[in-house]
């Protein structure tokens, strides 16, 4: 089958970062389906993993983990789908990736597909929703009815564009999103934030000059290591940080006067670990799938760069690491 993946590190300037080969087919666990892929999209783990992954001598590693398409195979104990059923998913960071003709996913980590969008407008979703709702419900522990703020550092990004959106749908939390571009401004306040603050200064500083009170709860979903002083102060008293970007070190001890915690999100965890709740996944796409199709969700695609191929896709990976890209970018499959 057709397929495009990495032979080892390089920059997505580099015409050979990428590199389109036949591939064998899937091999099906248990509780795999095997995905005709009808569309793909981008994220920053996949520039992260083309710039770091080494595969073995002579072997290439398929990359891309949002996907949309088919159901044409099911595994022995698989009962969630059927062939024929279209279905949407992130997949996982240790198995071969999306950006293939086929590929098998296990079941527990996939959801229906919204019946509303196309397929590349479904590929936008699945690993930022994914992560925005662990993230405000699992790892913040945010409910639903609570009368408090929510601070998302980074709204107009893949992960904020789907958390503006989530906790606007089924909480009552006011939603506060940082930006620092009007294009940006704007398309949080379109999604949903009840007000958007400048991220290019102190971010309590911000907060303070809005009028708005102390975040309970602070999603940090890019640069936190530049702003953690800044959301420490601005942080309430027993409220919780949580961030998904990469670094190291904090001064986390600044959070203890104020009892607040400091958590991590990683979406491929359950997954990879093969937790016992892995199927919430499923589950949260189901219920994020049902959203979209009343009206209340909506796709956060903002470019489509046509069929999947390596000059694509290298095109596409160029774009997410200039930070300026907004919202999410897809492409057709093969």
């Amino acid at each position: 089958m057709k397929a495009i993946g990495t032979t080892g590190p390089r920059p997505a300037t580099d015409p050979a970062a990428l590199v389109a080969f036949d591939a064998p087919e899937p091999i099906l666990r248990p509780r795999d389906l095997l995905v005709q892929v009808k569309a793909v999209s981008l994220n920053p783990v996949d520039t992260k993993v083309r710039a770091s992954r080494q595969p073995e001598e002579g072997q290439i590693s398929i990359l891309g983990y949002d996907a949309a398409g088919v159901v044409i195979g099911v595994g022995d104990d698989a009962s969630l789908f059927k062939v024929g059923d279209e279905v949407f998913y992130a997949g996982q960071i240790d198995r071969p990736g999306s950006n293939a003709e086929r590929q098998g996913v296990d079941e527990r980590i996939v959801g229906p597909k919204p019946a509303s969008l196309t397929f590349a407008e479904a590929a936008a979703l699945p690993l930022t929703v994914i992560t925005a709702w662990e993230l405000l419900f699992d790892r913040l522990k945010a409910g639903k009815d609570e009368d408090e703020s929510l601070l998302i550092v980074g709204g107009a990004g893949g992960v904020g564009s789907a958390l503006i959106q989530i906790a606007r749908a089924v909480t009552k939390l006011r939603v506060v999103a940082t930006a620092s571009r009007p294009e940006t401004r704007q398309w949080c306040l379109d999604l949903g934030a009840h007000a958007v603050i400048d991220h290019s200064g102190p971010i309590d500083d911000a907060l303070t000059a809005a009028g708005e009170r102390a975040p309970k709860y602070i999603a940090s979903l890019t640069h936190t290591q530049a702003h953690f002083e800044a959301l420490a102060r601005a942080v309430a008293v027993q409220g919780v940080i949580g961030a998904i970007d990469d670094f190291k070190g904090l001064p986390v001890e600044l959070l203890k006067q104020k009892a607040a915690g400091f958590v991590w999100e990683f979406m491929f965890t359950r997954p990879v670990q093969q937790t016992p709740d892995m199927i919430e996944q499923h589950r949260l796409l189901t219920e994020v799938s049902h959203l979209v199709d009343a009206g209340v969700v909506r796709t956060t695609l903002t470019e489509n760069l046509g069929a999947l191929s390596v000059e694509n896709l290298l095109e596409g990976h160029r774009q997410l690491e200039s930070g300026a890209t907004i919202g999410k970018i897809a492409l057709d499959g093969f």
